[in-house]
């Protein structure tokens, strides 16, 4: 289902909603705790918060290793 055939059924469905108060409130209700939900997630930033973030990790020193069993003993000691 794409963007403009979801926002058409969630227009429908509100305008079924919006003769109803009871309907309303809860629909309200709903929508405010689906707002809350996204904007508590931690792992969201910004694009600039992702640029930056980037920018710190090229920064930092890189750890480099002679081979793959090197780096499996450096995962499996973390």
């Amino acid at each position: 289902m794409t963007a403009i055939q979801m926002n058409a059924e969630l227009l429908r469905n509100m305008s079924i909603i919006a003769e109803d108060e009871s309907l309303l409130k809860r629909a309200a209700k709903y929508l405010r705790k689906l707002v809350a939900e996204k904007t508590a997630d931690p792992t969201e930033f910004t694009r600039d918060e992702f640029f930056a973030r980037i920018e710190n990790a090229r920064k930092q020193p890189g750890k480099r290793f002679a081979n793959v069993e090197e780096l499996d003993q450096y995962i499996r000691s973390l």
